[in-house]
């Protein structure tokens, strides 16, 4: 789930993803394998395939659970998974877009639009949503990377349109058509990204506090939650001390 650019309102996704490592890496490893199908078991010349295995590193993921992950892309009963998208809006007016992987599109489908509706939202057609974000690549550093000013500087020579940093990293987007030379750029620089992929990135944010906060992070979470979908955006502000007080 990222409400934003900035840290502090992913965190709650990150803490209900440690209670549930098991999961997570199940999705991380969904994602691996079909990369690998795809495009090939080599990262070094399947963009999609590298970046998903910084992403599961990023979340400790064993090496020998990625490199299980790698073989699987070549078994011969490997489920044929779809990439699908689904759009919707929660509480609060807020914006959803929901990116799944399935062997299944009706059950897949039948789940996400349960969770909007049991949760205050309302899934929507095709593009009733999407028009609102900006599809964008994204680069995560840790703090050991580098001062602010020294990342700052190499995100903006690699040609990166953003850069923030706060106590939990460095965060860098760039525009979709920039992302392999932005990449390449900056891993020259820095050094391999913990997370790099496509995201989509909203527009303008609303401030969501009160009930449909609560209910809005319950309906974040159950999406989040299911096997078949692996990421999860919507265009959320929320205060330190309303996510404090839904943390609690």
């Amino acid at each position: 789930m990222a409400g934003h650019s900035k840290f502090k309102n992913i965190m709650f996704r990150k803490g209900a993803q440690d209670a549930k490592r098991s999961k997570l890496f199940s999705k991380l490893a969904k994602e691996v394998t079909v990369a690998a199908k795809m495009g090939g078991p080599d990262p070094a010349s399947n963009a999609r395939l590298r970046a998903a295995i910084s992403a599961a590193k990023a979340q400790s993921m064993p090496k020998d659970n990625i490199d299980r992950a790698i073989k699987r892309s070549t078994a011969s009963d490997l489920e044929t998974y779809e990439e699908v998208q689904y759009e919707g809006f929660g509480p609060g007016g807020v914006s959803v877009i929901v990116e799944a992987l399935t062997d299944n599109r009706n059950r897949t489908a039948s789940e996400v639009r349960t969770k909007f509706s049991k949760n205050g939202g309302n899934l929507g057609a095709s593009g009733s949503v999407s028009h609102a974000f900006d599809r964008v690549g994204m680069l995560k550093y840790p703090v050991a990377a580098g001062s602010a000013e020294t990342v700052f500087e190499a995100a903006l020579e690699a040609g990166a349109d953003d850069c923030q940093s706060d106590e939990d990293g460095h965060e860098i987007i760039c525009a979709l058509e920039e992302f392999a030379a932005v990449r390449d750029a900056l891993e020259a620089a820095l050094g391999e990204a913990e997370e790099a992929r496509l995201i989509w990135k909203p527009q303008t944010t609303i401030q969501v506090d009160g009930d449909n906060a609560a209910t809005l992070m319950k309906m974040l979470g159950a999406l989040d939650d299911d096997d078949d979908v692996q990421n999860v955006y919507a265009n959320f502000e929320m205060s330190d001390e309303v996510m404090e007080g839904l943390s609690a």
